[in-house]
């Protein structure tokens, strides 16, 4: 079992910034990889970036390479998206997910977090 507990999100205006955490924990989540993925309202869930916990390899969806940073913290036992340059399209419902191998898909990834509101204002 993977428990995942996020945190950051809000209320930014076209052109800033913020950084969505999620914090693991359980007993094998070392052996698993990080994904954030997103769900805009009427729309499919939207894969975002992931990062595998051993060695920190990194898949980002193409559209939003350069613009959004996946990174993680050891000590913390926490993954951090980096999200730069936000437009109105990022509006949407952030999660973070496990699974047990790095994939660009979300049905890839088994444990969720309870997901966190990222609405940009234009």
């Amino acid at each position: 079992q993977v428990q995942l507990v996020q945190s950051g999100g809000g209320l930014v205006q076209a052109g800033g910034s913020l950084r969505l955490s999620c914090a693991a924990s359980g007993r094998t989540f070392s052996s698993y990889s990080i994904a954030w993925i997103r769900q805009a309202p009427g729309k499919e869930r939207e894969f975002v970036a992931a990062i595998r916990w051993s060695g920190g390899a990194t898949v980002y969806a193409d559209s939003l390479k350069g613009r959004f940073t996946i990174s993680k913290d050891n000590a913390k036992n926490t993954v951090y998206l980096q999200m730069n340059s936000l437009e109105p399209e990022d509006t949407a419902v952030y999660y973070c997910a496990a699974g047990p191998r790095l994939r660009s898909y979300d049905s890839a990834y088994d444990y969720w977090g309870q997901g966190t509101q990222v609405t940009v204002s234009s």
